[in-house]
């Protein structure tokens, strides 16, 4: 339960975009997608994300490791997380644009920590880089995505 406004952010479902009115640092305040992948936000700045994925048997592809979906997934939910926090009031955000390099994957069991911290912070779009390493620390992955910054009041 979230406590005092003046420590919550309103999520707002709109158009399928998530909107944010009020402060921009609750953490605990994720799309419902996140808790389906079993996405952890262990910390949250207007400068970083940080979170979390313990990979699990229905994370996993063919192989037996955690699937490039998941990955992708992970890092789109930083990047907009990241977004929403430094965005203006009243506005809200979408992916326009997503690229992912992938260099080793992690097996079951294991953890994903991703950090996602931003390469442009602009008025019309915000660009963030996701690096997501493995429980040994090996970099699997690196995400970079643009966000674009939608105006309140503009559809």
């Amino acid at each position: 339960m979230l406590k005092g406004a003046a420590s919550a952010a309103l999520f707002v479902f709109t158009r399928g975009i998530f909107m944010v009115d009020g402060p921009r640092h609750d953490a605990k305040l994720q799309p419902p997608f996140a808790d389906l992948l079993g996405l952890k936000i262990t910390h949250l700045s207007r400068e970083k994300v940080v979170a979390e994925l313990f990979v699990r048997d229905e994370l996993e592809n063919r192989m037996g490791v955690l699937h490039g979906g998941a990955v992708m997934a992970l890092a789109d939910n930083l990047g907009g997380t990241a977004t929403m926090a430094n965005l203006p009031k009243g506005a809200r955000t979408a992916t326009i644009e997503s690229k992912t390099n992938f260099f080793a994957a992690i097996p079951i069991g294991d953890t994903a920590y991703a950090e996602c911290t931003p390469l442009h912070r602009g008025r019309s779009t915000m660009v963030w880089q996701t690096r997501i390493t493995r429980g040994d620390g090996k970099l699997c992955a690196i995400v970079t995505q643009t966000q674009i910054v939608i105006s309140a009041g503009k559809d």
